[in-house]
């Protein structure tokens, strides 16, 4: 009998391929996030460097004949209650945070780093005892906790920076401690102990090498968070003195203009909270897809 022979099917040709696979379109969206991102953080970080050397704060004296003039060509975010340009005190109002924000992230991920590490590394009673000490940290309330070491000092920074670095150190602690234990069934620490190595030797070389790019992924997502937490003591009071620049007064000292309908106080220093959050939380998204394999593996496909 006869067999009827079918033709081998074409290979499809590439160019006829659509371009515009999930993949691609995952890829391209992350692109996007990412690059949009970096230039809103290169923005905050060239205003607050460039801005305070040409335009002192000083300078600018206090006019109640200018008082809350609305967005103008000559005041793109308007002026305050004593006629003072929003702009630059916005901009000023920035680099106060983020200096909070960065410096109160190093404190709280060097915290959780050497305290996750210890845990997870000596195990036993030592680990349980840290790990009580962790819960009892998260079980108060950051902000309840941030204003109970704030109050004990005079408004400024650096009660700001200790108390925001003091109550944000646990979440490092605990991803660094999970990350030491998952290291330490690793077939090259059992060779490092079997050649003789000490215990602090492992962590050192071994063990805290290998969890420093979870702990500064984690130091950048306190970022926001520490800025958040210092505009909430300013706004509160507590933080921040009243007569310098900060993104969290500026909100207090604006809620009269607000109430009145003058919303430009308030707007606009909300946005440079807001904006850098996000900025900073989106390259802190891509660092861990960098750094998860599996995550990255699911973006390739």
């Amino acid at each position: 009998m006869a067999t009827t022979q079918h033709p081998a099917p074409e290979a499809a040709d590439p160019a006829e391929q659509p371009w515009h696979t999930p993949a691609a379109e995952r890829r391209g969206t992350r692109r996007v996030r990412v690059t949009t991102s970096a230039v809103l953080v290169a923005a905050a970080v060239a205003a607050v460097l460039l801005v305070p050397p040409l335009f002192p704060l000083d300078q600018q004296a206090i006019d109640l004949t200018a008082r809350l003039i609305p967005p103008s060509w000559d005041h793109p975010f308007g002026t305050d209650d004593v006629g003072r340009d929003l702009l630059l005190r916005s901009v000023y109002g920035l680099r106060v945070s983020l200096t909070v924000g960065v410096v109160a992230a190093l404190v709280a991920a060097v915290l959780g780093l050497a305290i996750g590490c210890v845990a997870g590394a000596a195990g036993g009673r030592t680990d349980r005892l840290l790990m009580r000490l962790v819960d009892t940290f998260s079980a108060v309330p950051h902000l309840l906790m941030g204003i109970f070491i704030v109050a004990m000092f005079r408004p400024g920074v650096w009660p700001v920076i200790v108390s925001v670095g003091l109550t944000h150190w646990v979440s490092t602690a605990r991803i660094v401690r999970a990350e030491v234990l998952s290291l330490r069934t690793r077939p090259y620490i059992d060779a490092a102990i079997s050649g003789g190595a000490g215990r602090r030797r492992v962590v050192l070389r071994h063990l805290m090498p290998a969890v420093l790019p979870q702990a500064g992924l984690a130091a950048v997502l306190m970022v926001p968070h520490a800025l958040w937490h210092e505009s909430a003591l300013s706004f509160l009071g507590l933080g921040i003195p009243a007569h310098q620049a900060s993104l969290g007064t500026m909100i207090n000292a604006a809620r009269g203009p607000l109430a009145a309908g003058d919303w430009w106080p308030t707007l606009f220093p909300g946005l440079f909270i807001i904006l850098p959050t996000l900025a900073i939380a989106g390259l802190a998204g891509a660092w861990r897809e960098r750094i998860n394999p599996r995550r990255r593996s699911e973006l390739v496909l």
